[in-house]
């Protein structure tokens, strides 16, 4: 007979999002028996490793699939307010965390790299002039740049204008401060802290065998180690199912009925990489462009400035593909065994109405180096063939819903999925991810948590770490230049 242990918080995964909530619960409930569960020999080695996502602080600066036009020929900008606010919310947990030495230096993780959005020809020079007019009105977006002259598009990417075609129309908007940020590097630093803290327990190489639900309203969660095959329970009040692509799977498992009707599309991504230090050299920035006519917004390309483990780097891509693993570090029959009885009329829906998306993946997954460098020319047009190599990214799994018109809908952004009584959360989805971390598990928070929080020792906690808290940086001008000076001086982002 195996042994029960009970703990307040069981976390499953050790990547930025259950590194966070973990992070936030002990600033808010020391007291908090906390373990997490990682099923890797080390943290942080699926989807927050640097090298298995962009490492962009997605705050909408660059992004131009957060900012679509409308029918009408406008620009919608929604999306783009909200991502830059969350993002926001994170820079200061972030500058909490480094003045009170939870974290350290903030070059250790985070790094100014402008953020630029670089298009060619009439109609996407035309898209991203109205785009830079509609955000550069909002107070978040006021120190956007926009320019069409060549001479200062050399001045602010001199590897992409490198012997450009001058006759071509083009144009680019610029923040400066925008980053490069190894989440990596900073879950490991946070994890590090975590466990210093005697309510904190890692457990790696150990996964998650199977959800309970008990009569007291507590999980049982038996876990395996995947080495000794040894079996031991865990009772947890709250379980926060943060494992990635492997998420789904254990929401499945937990059977709530929240859970009904969601599935999951893995799609895989690589990199190509630079080898040459003369020519990652000549570059400082993350220069994004616009997606193909009929691509999904995970093609959106990007030369992008990295800093990976201390090291400078030069990454392109993403080069997306069709697969049936959840996780990079998972099985090929993941997608199969996530098909159930009230999810599989979602899937179909899906299958049925994304047959260009299915297509598009199997062709991106039978591209060549070559075919592949011949993408990269159109932001590095001297790019040489010899001086870069392929890299496989990690797994992302966009999410599938319920949809009355389709029978299925596909979303490519991040959501929380909660029992009602808040027992038990797992976060789906992929971008904008890791750079929207803290609202995210603040959002947790507030659902799983929702007598704690507006307890007035947590909520003068809350204004601690975050001082936006309960407040909206979209609205607020003020409070967004307040909170943005000192997020720029703790993370040197000047």
């Amino acid at each position: 007979m195996t042994n029960t242990n009970k703990v307040d918080i069981l976390l499953v995964g050790s990547g930025v999002m259950s590194a966070t909530l973990a992070a936030l619960l002990t600033e808010l409930a020391p007291s908090f028996k906390m373990m997490m569960v990682e099923r890797l020999p080390n943290v942080a080695a699926e989807s927050t490793d640097a090298w298995n996502n962009a490492g962009t602080g997605h705050a909408g600066y660059c992004e131009l699939n957060y900012t679509p036009a409308t029918a009408n020929g406008e620009v919608e900008i929604t999306r783009a307010l909200n991502i830059n606010a969350s993002f926001e919310v994170s820079l200061q947990f972030w500058s909490y965390l480094i003045e009170h030495e939870i974290l350290p230096a903030a070059s250790k993780f985070i790094n100014p790299t402008p953020h630029l959005s670089f298009v060619w020809g009439e109609a996407d020079v035309e898209f991203l002039r109205k785009r830079f007019n509609a955000l550069k009105q909002h107070h978040l977006f006021a120190d956007m740049e926009f320019s069409d002259d060549p001479a200062t598009l050399k001045n602010w990417m001199p590897l992409v204008m490198q012997h450009r075609n001058l006759n071509q129309k083009m144009a680019a908007t610029r923040v400066g401060y925008g980053t490069d940020i190894d989440f990596g590097s900073m879950t490991r630093h946070l994890l590090n802290n975590l466990q210093t803290k005697s309510n904190f327990q890692l457990a790696l190489n150990t996964e998650v065998q199977s959800l309970k639900k008990l009569k007291n309203g507590h999980w049982q969660v038996s876990l395996r180690d995947v080495n000794g095959k040894k079996i031991r329970n865990i009772e947890a009040a709250f379980v926060f199912l943060g494992a990635g692509g492997g998420a789904l799977k254990l929401l499945q498992q937990s059977k709530i009925t929240e859970s009904n009707g969601y599935g999951g599309f893995p799609v895989s991504g690589q990199w190509l990489v630079c080898n040459n230090p003369e020519v990652i050299a000549k570059h400082n920035s993350k220069v994004y462009g616009k997606a193909a006519l009929g691509t999904p917004p995970m093609s959106v390309p990007h030369l992008d400035t990295r800093i990976i483990n201390g090291k400078p780097a030069l990454l392109f891509g993403p080069y997306a593909g069709f697969t049936t693993k959840f996780l990079k570090q998972g099985s090929y029959w993941d997608l199969f065994k996530s098909l159930k009885f009230n999810n599989i009329k979602s899937i179909l829906g899906v299958a049925r109405h994304n047959f260009d998306l299915t297509r598009y993946l199997i062709g991106e997954a039978l591209q060549t180096h070559f075919s592949r460098m011949a993408t990269l020319r159109h932001f590095y047009p001297e790019a040489v063939n010899a001086d870069w190599h392929l890299e496989n990214a990690g797994k992302r799994v966009q999410i599938i819903k319920q949809c009355d018109d389709k029978g299925g809908k596909l979303e490519f952004g991040t959501e929380i999925v909660a029992a009602e009584d808040g027992s038990i959360a797992a976060l789906l989805g992929a971008s904008p991810g890791a750079s929207v971390s803290v609202q995210a598990m603040i959002n947790v928070l507030e659902r799983c948590f929702s007598t704690q929080m507006q307890d007035s020792v947590w909520q003068q906690k809350m204004k601690t770490l975050v001082p936006s808290y309960g407040e909206s940086l979209i609205d607020d001008a003020a409070l967004l230049k307040s909170v943005r000076a000192r997020t720029l001086k703790t993370l040197n982002l000047t």
